[in-house]
């Protein structure tokens, strides 16, 4: 490794229970977070109320990890993404890669001691994997680095990437896993393609939170693509929003409802594709995999198909590659050469 940089590498992610005992004490870690629920000169009363929702919400929860394998898969998918990772930077840097989940193990201070007890370091590059800047996930994961970590006036020099929502490897990830799931229909072109993300209040909409925007130029940009690739991309293509928690105003219109407006509308064909998730987990595993598709049976909608998440496909983990070697000042040249293969099938 004489003379690559030795780069410590911060993967940041929400994190998921890893046991159905987990359920409790994940949510309280998640509603305990002021970025989640603002509460302003209330703050005072952020634990109690906090131990009241996820007392309650704990039950149902639980119900539903069940029936995805009692876990989150987020922590196990993570660490392939993580090892990926490692693997295509490391004829480039020196990596030290570890990861900080925001609400269960491993947690940012588990991050932290990882990075302290790796040796002298270089460089750190904090890369949260949610390709939207949201206060709600981006902002709270660094904030909470950086009460953990400390002001990093004194130790090795950092470097954050915010987002990549645009990022060309990204959007090729999506449009070839779109592009897999579309030989299920008999003929792509007239299914309805239904973008769904994870929603967010308008309470943080409305204090410039960029995470709309940047998930509507997502769906453009692989529409966009799509369509050049694949001479029967579907024509018509939606946005919607899932996971809405409590009775305050979300981001509009709603998975449920959108599936529900095209049953009655007599559509019998869809492909969902979780555009803001990274790796499988509760959102998509239970809420579109199991709840959306007994909605749409319901409504006699015939064909429901959820694409996978990016996971480690190769284009994805060069993504995250290029991120990580830009942000330390190293160029490389994948990013051309990796999109031409999206259509060759050189790549998954």
């Amino acid at each position: 490794m004489a003379g690559k940089k030795r780069v410590g590498i911060v993967l940041f992610q929400l994190g998921g229970p890893d046991s159905l005992q987990a359920v409790e004490p994940f949510l309280l870690n998640l509603f305990l977070d002021p970025d989640i629920i603002p509460m302003g000169p209330l703050s005072f009363l952020r634990r109690p109320v906090a131990k009241l929702i996820s007392s309650r919400r704990s039950i149902p929860v639980s119900a539903k990890y069940a029936q995805i394998g009692r876990r989150s898969p987020i922590g196990l998918l993570t660490e392939r993404q993580r090892l990926r990772l490692v693997e295509a930077v490391s004829p480039h840097i020196d990596p030290v890669a570890v990861t900080a989940m925001r609400y269960w193990h491993p947690l940012t201070e588990d991050a932290v001691n990882a990075i302290r007890q790796s040796g002298p370091l270089d460089e750190i590059v904090l890369l949260p994997l949610y390709p939207h800047f949201s206060y709600a996930t981006t902002l709270s994961s660094l904030k909470e680095w950086r009460r953990v970590y400390g002001a990093p006036d004194s130790g090795p020099k950092e470097h954050t990437v915010g987002q990549f929502y645009n990022h060309p490897l990204y959007i090729q990830a999506l449009v070839k896993r779109i592009g897999s799931m579309l030989r299920q229909f008999p003929d792509p072109s007239r299914i309805h393609l239904i973008f769904s993300a994870h929603g967010l209040p308008m309470s943080l909409v409305e204090k410039g939170d960029p995470y709309p925007k940047q998930i509507e130029e997502t769906a453009r940009l692989v529409c966009e693509s799509g369509s050049q690739l694949y001479p029967s991309w579907p024509r018509t293509h939606l946005l919607c929003y899932q996971s809405r928690v409590g009775p305050s105003k979300w981001l509009q219109p709603p998975l449920t409802g959108t599936i529900e407006r095209l049953g009655h509308e007599g559509v019998k064909e869809m492909l969902v594709v979780p555009i803001s998730f990274v790796t499988e987990h509760i959102e998509t595993l239970h809420e579109i995999n199991i709840e959306a598709r007994e909605d749409a049976k319901k409504l006699g909608i015939t064909t429901f198909r959820m694409m996978p998440a990016v996971g480690d496909s190769p284009l994805f983990i060069a993504a995250l590659k290029e991120l990580v070697l830009q942000a330390v000042g190293l160029e490389t040249e994948s990013v051309g050469e990796t999109s031409k293969q999206v259509g060759s099938g050189k790549s998954s």
